[in-house]
């Protein structure tokens, strides 16, 4: 049985504890905030405990933490987590800073404690059977990648100017799909972007609607839209064209009714919100976790995964400002 220290009673970890305690190897001990309230209602909704994170990193017999903290404190606590000995699952991204970012890299490889980043999309089961589909050769080589990711609404724009902006708080999802997909990581990052879906996330120094185009080595490409706006739900595809075939996962509706009459065929929308449409994922996200800290398996996305996909926002954002291709690591 795992012991589980849980670092952030925020939304996504609520999303966590639930999985944590519903898995029957794994058993949530302790929950830290620092809305002493918030850690409170959700350990005694679980049957843990609330404490401080230092208290978490110090207890001996917890095995591992997941972090759901803010970001800007993510690398200081993987890093004070490793050096307790203590496994660790961490939500996206590493930092907001690539640096820094790069910096805890190195200090917990030379560890050796497992560490898990959670771009829980790789566990979508649709996502996950187009990349055994892409492993099996089935559509021949990757050659054509499109990656839509529409939000129904912006947040608050408190959030959106601490967010570390657009390429690193949302797309960078879809930049780690493209690594997870394409199999590498690209040479040349292009970004457009604008803010008209709400004119005060672009006053706010960010934008809500961006189109970046990767380039690969061997001529490859791959194309991610991005939308703060989509009135109709969650909007979540992916389509890959290969040398042989082409694959697509399209979005999850709400219900699986479709009407055909005389005047057209309709179906359900979208699933509106992130959770509502992931928590398959993030069921199958912390079973891999349990699974690799238990059973030895491999850590399916590394941090090392998580450095390559915040470098791609990083270029991103700085060919926003730009307007020119920004090369990987240049």
């Amino acid at each position: 049985m795992l012991k589980i220290g849980l670092l952030g009673a925020g939304r996504i970890g609520r999303v966590h504890a639930i999985n944590i305690v519903g898995h029957a190897r794994s058993q949530l001990v302790a929950v830290s905030d620092v809305n002493e309230e918030a850690a409170r209602s959700l350990a005694d909704a679980h049957g843990a405990i609330a404490t401080t994170s230092e208290e978490i990193l110090g207890d001996a017999s917890i095995d591992a933490v997941l972090i759901a903290t803010s970001t800007d404190t993510h690398s200081d606590l993987i890093e004070k987590a490793t050096a307790a000995g203590k496994a660790v699952l961490c939500e996206k991204p590493i930092d907001l800073s690539l640096q820094r970012a790069q910096a805890c890299l190195d200090v917990v490889s030379k560890g050796g404690v497992p560490v898990m980043i959670g771009f829980n999309r790789r566990f979508d089961p649709n996502f996950a059977a187009v990349k055994a589909s892409i492993a099996a050769g089935e559509i021949g080589k990757p050659e054509l990648l499109s990656i839509t990711s529409f939000d129904p609404a912006p947040p608050p724009i408190a959030y959106i100017k601490v967010s570390g902006g657009l390429f690193r708080d949302m797309m960078i999802h879809d930049f780690d799909m493209a690594n997870f997909l394409m199999g590498d990581v690209p040479k040349t990052v292009h970004a457009v972007g604008t803010s008209i879906v709400d004119h005060e996330i672009g006053k706010a120094g960010d934008v809500d609607t961006a189109v970046v185009t990767l380039t690969y080595a061997d001529g490859r490409i791959a194309v991610i839209k991005n939308s703060r706006r989509a009135v109709y739900g969650y909007d979540q595809r992916v389509e890959i064209l290969g040398s042989e075939g082409l694959l697509s996962a399209g979005n999850v509706l709400e219900n699986t009714v479709s009407k055909a009459t005389k005047q057209g065929v309709s179906s359900a929308k979208p699933k509106f919100f992130f959770l509502e449409r992931y928590m398959r994922a993030y069921a199958a996200e912390w079973d891999a976790f349990v699974a690799a800290i238990l059973d030895g398996a491999t850590i399916p996305v590394t941090l090392k995964d998580g450095v390559a996909a915040l470098a791609l926002a990083e270029a991103a954002t700085q060919s926003v400002k730009s307007g020119q291709p920004v090369a990987l690591g240049g």
